[in-house]
This record gives structure tokens, sequence and C-alpha cells, in this order.
């Protein structure tokens, strides 16, 4: 392995037994670019992009509770070209996160404390808290955009050598949500964000040369903490999930959430440049969807599919103490019971219905994002280790036909969100690679595999070893490097 950068960031967080600061959760500190990786197997000369993934990696004492959604982000991309890979990984350099670097402790307090404990002002819907940027990530007009769950800034980054470029110069007075889409048939970008203010939520959509075009509010009844969209070719489709902040409390600047089963869960489809008089709103059973897949139109309907929670307020892990118990349960798959759901809205009738796709504990699913906003036929679940919110496997769903694949990582072998990489000159939708972060715990070391999608029970194809164990991390994104390159050098 030939490392040619090492950097060591400044931190103050000490050791400790919290379960999402330690094990397979440990925080990294030193920033690396490696080449000349050892490899077992060989790297497919077939693909030509870049792997990203992003981290909640926090690098300073927390100040009280610890979440593991307040920590840093990081973000961790492994670029390939010619059967050639190179590793970096970079702290987003956010403003919290200089902020406290130059301070040398932590300022904002995370979402499991009271909005007194922070010693600034923050961002985003809650108000308290530091825009991490350590959420999500895509790649969109040639950078890397990572943003932050409850809505921050959106800060913009080199896919290639993570150089920072900044905040996100379009970003709306109340920031972008995690999960912005890109439509990779026009280029275009579609965010949404919410907040404690009337219209509540807003929808936006961005060209491809990363101009603001469009700007609309989509207002829900009061506060709400939607996660995700999806779109189909012609429409956005945003939700009022019946998950919220406990009205009363909310008036006492207390943030707890509550799921009120007595409500539908509603979804507004907009066309994609559509105002918020152009909104239809639909009905369907309570529930809440932390990740939206894809979404097309067939004939009257338009029809989507994401991971319907048959349980989103759990109670505490068993033999736990209620607080942390339930913070435990709470990002536990097989706790609040996620599961693959289709929902159809008949366009022309306003009917809601609904199909359940499969009944095991699934979530944080990928597809072919050239298929995006069309009918598409392949899509990639991970499985979770029980209590934890860790990824432990990969299932491969044919929604043509209902069979499915499974691939296990292994015995304390955990992954992250798992892209499809297309193949150069692909023949099919599911003729490429699923490619992720694996951290070992046994070995104490962590790689990144590639595994041929159309045979992922025969496991990785090829498995490029890491400079150090990494942490545990979650939402990822592949971008295509012509496409990139023809952004930034004119290709």
């Amino acid at each position: 392995m030939k490392i040619k950068h090492q950097n060591e960031v400044p931190h103050t967080l000490k050791p400790s037994r919290h379960p999402y600061l330690s094990g397979a959760w440990t925080p990294n500190f030193t920033e690396y670019t490696a080449t000349d990786m050892e490899v077992v197997g060989e790297i497919p000369k077939d693909i030509d992009g870049v792997y990203i993934r992003n981290t909640e990696n926090p690098a300073q004492e927390p100040i009280g509770a610890y979440h593991p959604f307040d920590g840093d982000g990081m973000l961790h991309a492994m670029s390939f070209r010619d059967g050639v890979a190179e590793y970096r990984n970079r702290f987003v350099r956010t403003r919290g996160f200089e902020a406290e670097q130059e301070a040398g402790e932590s300022i904002w307090a995370g979402i499991a404390n009271s909005v007194h404990k922070s010693k600034r002002p923050g961002w985003g819907a809650q108000g308290f808290l530091k825009d991490a940027s350590s959420t999500d990530v895509v790649v969109h007009a040639g950078r890397v955009l990572s943003t932050f769950w409850q809505c921050g800034e959106g800060y913009r980054l080199d896919p290639y050598t993570l150089e920072q470029h900044g905040t996100e110069g379009w970003t709306p007075l109340d920031g972008i949500s995690a999960h912005p889409k890109v439509d990779e048939r026009t280029g275009e970008l579609l965010f949404f964000n919410y907040s404690k203010y009337p219209p509540y939520q807003h929808y936006g959509v961005v060209d491809r040369n990363n101009k603001l075009v469009h700007y609309t509010p989509v207002p829900t009844p009061g506060p709400r903490l939607p996660h995700d969209m999806a779109f189909s070719e012609n429409y956005s489709i945003l939700v009022d999930l019946p998950l919220f902040w406990d009205p009363e409390l909310l008036e006492e600047n207390k943030h707890r959430s509550c799921f009120y089963p007595e409500l539908p869960t509603r979804f507004g489809i907009i066309p994609r440049y559509g105002s918020s008089e152009d909104v239809r709103w639909f009905e369907a059973s309570p529930t809440y969807v932390l990740h939206w897949m894809n979404a097309y139109e067939e004939g009257d309907e338009i029809i989507l599919d994401g991971y319907y929670q048959e349980d989103p307020m759990p109670g505490p892990l068993p033999g736990m103490p209620d607080k942390p118990g339930r913070m435990m349960a709470n990002i536990d798959m097989h706790s609040f019971k996620s599961r693959l759901h289709r929902w159809r809205f008949n366009l022309r009738t306003g009917e809601t219905t609904e199909q359940r796709l499969d009944d095991r504990n699934l979530e944080f699913g990928t597809f072919n994002q050239r298929y995006a906003g069309r009918k598409s036929r392949y899509l990639y679940s991970v499985s979770g280790e029980p209590g934890w919110f860790l990824f432990s496997g990969l299932v491969k769903h044919d929604l043509e036909t209902g069979e499915s694949w499974t691939l296990p990582f292994g015995e304390q072998r955990f992954g992250s969100e798992a892209p499809f990489v297309p193949r150069i000159n692909a023949k099919s939708e599911d003729d490429g690679y699923l490619v992720t972060f694996i951290t070992d715990m046994k070995e104490n070391c962590s790689e990144c595999v590639l595994i041929d999608a159309q045979n992922i029970e025969a496991g990785p194809v090829c498995r490029i070893f890491l400079p150090e164990r990494i942490s545990s991390g979650t939402h990822a994104t592949w971008a295509d490097g012509p496409t990139i390159r023809s952004y930034n050098s004119g290709e």
C-alpha cells in the first residue's frame, strides 16, 4: 500500500463504551489518500467512477447524551478507472466543524439533549443542532453534495480529491434536507426541506448546471419530520407522515417525536415544476418510512416502493433502561420492523392501494439509478444486525418474478449502503456490481468490496483493503466517471 497523504485531525473524543462510539462505530481521525492497496481478486476494468459514503464521525467529546446521528460528516471515497482504485477519506469542513476545531470542544448538543445545552444557536429544523452534513451524499453537476438529515446548508466537494468547495450557494432559508434526488436522465437535482414555521415544507429543482430554477411551498398541517422523497418521470412525491413532534411540547421548545396512528400517511404528488396549488394529496395506512425507492408512471397510476415500518415507535430494547433502550430500538430495523412495500396512486380516481413485497426486516435499498423515475425490475436491500444500526448482508429483489437472493457479509462483518455500479456498455438493468465498505471486527480491518449484481450469492469479485478499520456508516452513492469529468474538464 502506498500512502500519498496522511493527516490526523485534532480531536477531544475520549475512548468510550457507548455502543455508537466504540466497536464497529469507533470514529476515525486520520485522513488518508492511498493507492496500490492489497487486493484479493481482481479490480474490474469495466467500471469507471467513484463510490462515496458518508459517516457520522464525531471529533469532539459530546455535550450530554450522544446519538449516532450527531457525528461530524466524514466522506470515504474509492475511485475506479482501468482496473485501478484510489481511496480517500476527509471530514466535511462544515461551519460547525470548523468552529468546534477552533474552540477545541463541542459547541452544539445533539438531538438527545435540550436546546439549552448548546452554547450557540444552531441550524436546521430543530434549531439548535450542528449542521454536521453527515447523513446523505449525492453527486450533482460534477460535485459532491453532502447533506444533514434535519436540514442544513449542503456542502460541495470534488468527488475525486474530496477538496472542499464550501456551502451550496443556492440553499434556501430553511436549508436542504438529506436525500435530494439526482435525475440522471435530465441532470436535475430535486430537493425538499422542512421547518417549524408555516408552510412547514418546501420543494425545489436545481438544473444540471447547479442553478436553482424552481422553489415552491408544499404545505403541511404543522411541523413534520419527513426524511426522504421520490420522483417519477413527470412528478415528485413528498410526504406528510403521522410521526412528528408533540405539538404541545413544541410550544415549550421541547422536541419529542410521537406516532399518531389515528392519522393517515399522506403523499403529496406535484408536477416537477408545479406549485402548491398543483399538489394532489393521497392517503394511505399510517406508518413511518425512512427511505423510498424508485417511482414510475404506468397508465393512470404512479407506483412507489419503500420500507413500511410496522412499529414506528418501538419500546426500548429488552433489558435496557428506557431512554437508551428507546434510542437503540429507534435505529434498529428489527425493532421498527421495516418491510419492503408498494404504494399505487391512481391519478384519475384519487385512490391509493398498497401491497407488501417482502416480509423480512430490510432497509437502505438501492437500484440502478439509470432507471430512476422509470419502471425498474431489480432492487437491493440491506439486512440488519438485530438490536443494532449495523448492516449484516444484502438481498437482491426481482420485482417482476418475486424471486430474491441473499448475501450475508459474514460473522462480525458489517457493510454500508451498497449502490449499483453499471458496467461500461452494460447490456441489461442488473449488468454491473454492488459496491460497499465492510468493517470486519474479527480481523480488525476494513475493505471495499465489489459484488457481481447478477450473482450476489457468489460473494465479492474483489476485496480492496483500506489503510485502517473505518467506522460503520450509512448512506452512499456511485457517480459515473465520464459524467463527472464532462463537468470538470470539458470532456
